[in-house]
């Protein structure tokens, strides 16, 4: 059977150091509370008699009225308890309060459709992947908010590690997608603060190596001997363009073309950070711009600079200019590999890789961070400093010449 009680609750205190009464339904160990509306200093509470001190303003009228709500709940939940041999605390609350609680499933598919509406394709898929291993965990039944709680998110986190072997930073990355959808309903006013589990979970989150070329590493893959113009001889200039100017994005690479070149610059309008960023190519980058330029004679402005996306294409619809890139990205990520394979590079090369080489050797030769960060379009310059580590690493590695005989 379900206890329903009032309960002042003193977590909850005001400037004037009053606090809420609630009215607390307890089902199987769970609780629901369903606010009154009232607030009472604790000097004008009675715990005994679980009612207002005669003290209080209007205190007659005010009991009568917690009276009544307190026999309505309890009456209600005889009533819903007796039709239903099998019932939640949360549906005894939302009989109470004549309402049903919020899908947590629904508030989800809607910020995915938002996602799509706004072009937002990378994090849409990524809220999409986490949606459908939550479904699958379900087994296609509905989660309500109120059923989302700190036991609930505790099993699932284990679900994902245990049952289907998440790495650490992937389930964080599953995790930080609940985070805000919890924070989104807060400040619709959804649900409540406390209603939030995340206010309780620390989500952890394991630190990765930043894979990238040195000096003579990058020379090798530079100068490896491939077939001119095959895919693989344009996926390694991409790279090595990437790692002289700026670590430009492959996404932003991709969609160049030759109308944002002026022959010692290049304009880019980065996708991922919506930022206009101008970067003044070194002499390789420059060479590399030229020999695709003598290989497309006919070239117009708004041809694309590396021939993967076709100009005859238009990728104005965000969905299929994303699948264009992912496509070709991943493409490139299979060639990369095999190129340093054949490099004997023994690292995990991706085409992201190729900035943290840009920032890497910036910082070697002595370019401020403030700069790095700006090239690189970090919204923070704490991200940036990430490198500044690698670059010390390696500087202390360099003095234990003088360790040895």
């Amino acid at each position: 059977m379900a206890t329903v009680t009032l309960l002042l609750k003193q977590n909850k205190v005001n400037s004037k150091g009053e606090m809420p009464l609630y009215i607390r339904i307890i089902k199987c160990r769970k609780a629901k509370f369903i606010s009154l509306g009232i607030k009472v200093h604790p000097d004008m509470w009675n715990q005994q008699r679980l009612r207002v001190k005669s003290s209080f303003r209007n205190s007659g009228r005010v009991n009568a009225l917690i009276a009544k709500r307190i026999a309505d709940a309890e009456a209600m939940a005889v009533d819903i308890e007796t039709k239903h041999s099998s019932v939640s605390s949360r549906k005894i609350k939302e009989a109470i309060m004549g309402k049903a609680s919020v899908s947590f499933i629904k508030f989800m598919e809607d910020y995915q459709a938002e996602l799509l509406r706004k072009g937002k394709m990378g994090t849409h898929d990524k809220v999409n992947a986490t949606l459908i291993k939550l479904k699958t965990y379900l087994k296609e039944t509905d989660l309500m908010f109120d059923d989302f709680d700190l036991a609930f998110l505790k099993k699932y986190e284990r679900y994902l590690r245990d049952v289907l072997c998440n790495a650490p930073n992937t389930i964080h990355s599953n995790l930080k997608i609940f985070r805000k959808i919890f924070n989104d309903a807060v400040r619709e006013e959804i649900i409540e603060l406390q209603q939030n589990p995340f206010t309780k979970f620390n989500l952890s989150w394991e630190k990765t190596n930043k894979e990238y070329l040195t000096e003579k590493e990058l020379s090798a893959f530079e100068n490896l001997q491939l077939k001119v113009d095959s895919v693989m001889s344009i996926h390694r200039d991409m790279y090595v363009f990437a790692a002289c100017s700026g670590g430009v994005r492959i996404s932003d690479l991709l969609q160049l073309r030759w109308q944002n070149y002026n022959g010692t610059h290049i304009k880019i309008f980065t996708q991922k950070t919506k930022e206009s960023i101008s970067i003044k190519l070194p002499t390789k980058a420059i060479e590399i711009m030229e020999q695709y330029g003598k290989s497309q004679p006919k070239k117009k402005n708004t041809d694309f600079v590396f021939p993967l996306l076709r100009n005859n294409v238009d990728y104005s619809s965000p969905e299929v200019l994303f699948n264009a890139i992912s496509s070709h990205t991943a493409y490139v990520n299979k060639n990369l590999k095999e190129i340093a394979k054949k490099a004997d590079i023994e690292k995990h090369i991706s085409f992201h890789s190729s900035r943290h080489t840009w920032a890497t050797r910036a910082l070697q030769k002595g370019m401020r961070i403030e700069h790095v960060s700006k090239l690189m379009g970090h919204s923070s310059l704490k991200t940036t400093m990430i490198y500044t580590k690698i670059v010390n690493e390696e500087l202390d590695k360099a003095m234990e010449i003088f360790d040895k005989p």
